[in-house]
């Protein structure tokens, strides 16, 4: 059959025990540790898209540029990345060589949802090459979705280019996922609970599976490849099918919490002025700021990220107006709280969220700022998601890629 290679490996499950041990290494092993580093950090500026010649690597590393010329010769070899034409820059001089990444490794990134599973081949750079989205009748169960997930997973690949070889599978799951082994304690739109969810997948398909929350995931895509590169702290939040998620990064890193649960403003229950602006008991931002409730206004049983938006742009029913208008004064709410726990930079709102955000987005920013402390507001923006349907995608991708960045010797 055509397709992908696909690059089988299995788990090996690291004892924590062990990062108490001080090991004594040689010195053959210190210089080989160096080379794998150094590996990793070229492999890094190119696939993140900060550099494009080895002038660029050069500069950004401190290596010298015989030694650049060497690391980036060594991941052409082993077939990570590819030596173009030369870069143009203002520099004395030769034109630097370019450098890109190779498209043959790739990752499968999956994100199963209460009305569809959407999967995507991805290449180094976030290059989504082909998308699947499969739509589902009922909420699937574990083992439905695991079905689908094989199904899916197996038709890509079929459709992808002989050249291309998977290196793992990602997995963005709308729910609380345990970060060390994949298990999802809690995904209430689906169902789930204390599911081996990513061990479920790697049985179907025989690759390895890394799994984590869809929100943080987006967050994670979006600070660096989308809306968000380049800034340092910035809050996330995702609107989806199953509700409303979040992530935020914190002077660059990304914050989980120490399990991996970090993240969780759906649950969370803002402030509302006016009491008939709250119209479920619980009042949670997820119950409250619902695509459900406004998908039924519009008359649709089910609708991807573009018809959605689309719907209420074109609507002239004024029961739509005054629900997105009860929405977004809740959510604006919600965002003033996560602005003065987090004083972001940066704000992005991404799915239905950003939705929200594109009807009126003033009326959303005054709300935003009269709920926030005025030091706390002071330079904040708010955008909606640059990476789009991807977003997550993209995120479940990196998560898949990160043995291969930390480790690029292992493609051998």
């Amino acid at each position: 059959m055509g397709g992908l290679i696909l690059w089988r490996t299995l788990f090996v499950v690291k004892n924590n025990k062990s990062d108490d041990m001080v090991v004594a290494m040689p010195a053959g092993d210190q210089v080989d540790g160096v080379r794998r580093r150094n590996l990793a950090t070229i492999l890094d500026f190119v696939h993140h898209g900060r550099a494009v010649s080895r002038a660029e690597l050069t500069a950004l590393t401190g290596l010298n540029r015989s030694t650049v010329a060497a690391l980036v010769a060594e991941l052409a070899g082993i077939g990570l990345l590819r030596e173009g034409e030369p870069v143009a820059s203002s520099r004395v001089g030769r034109p630097s060589p370019g450098v890109v990444s190779d498209p043959r490794p790739v990752v499968i990134a999956v994100n199963p949802e209460v009305d569809a599973v959407t999967a995507a081949v991805v290449g180094l750079g976030a290059r989504v090459e082909r998308r699947i989205r499969r739509p589902v009748d009922s909420i699937p169960d574990p083992e439905a979705a695991v079905a689908i997930i094989a199904s899916v997973v197996d038709e890509l690949i079929a459709a992808s280019p002989d050249d291309r070889r998977v290196a793992a599978i990602g997995l963005a799951i709308p729910g609380l996922v345990r970060a060390s082994d994949g298990t999802v304690r809690w995904a209430p739109h689906l169902e789930w609970r204390e599911v081996p969810f990513a061990h479920l997948v790697q049985d179907a398909v025989r690759l390895p599976v890394l799994a984590d929350n869809d929100a943080s995931l987006g967050a994670l895509a979006e600070h660096l490849f989308g809306a968000g590169r380049g800034v340092d702290d910035l809050i996330y939040l995702n609107g989806g099918a199953s509700g409303i998620g979040g992530g935020a990064v914190v002077r660059g890193e990304p914050l989980t919490g120490r399990g991996g649960y970090a993240g969780e403003f759906g649950q969370n229950r803002p402030g509302v002025d006016a009491p008939g602006d709250r119209v479920t008991a619980r009042g949670t931002l997820e119950d409250e700021v619902s695509r459900a409730r406004l998908l039924a206004l519009l008359g649709l049983d089910s609708a991807d990220e573009p018809q959605v938006a689309a719907a209420i742009a074109a609507s002239n029913d004024p029961r739509v107006a005054e629900e997105m208008r009860r929405q977004q004064g809740v959510l604006a709410a919600a965002l003033g709280n996560a602005i003065n726990v987090f004083n972001p930079e940066l704000v992005v709102l991404g799915g239905y969220l950003a939705t929200h955000l594109a009807w009126n987005p003033p009326t959303l920013a005054d709300a935003v700022q009269d709920t926030t402390v005025p030091a706390a507001w002071e330079g904040v923006r708010i955008v909606p998601a640059a990476l789009g349907e991807d977003r997550l995608l993209i995120g479940a991708a990196e998560l898949a890629f990160r043995p291969l960045l930390r480790d690029p010797g292992s493609w051998r």
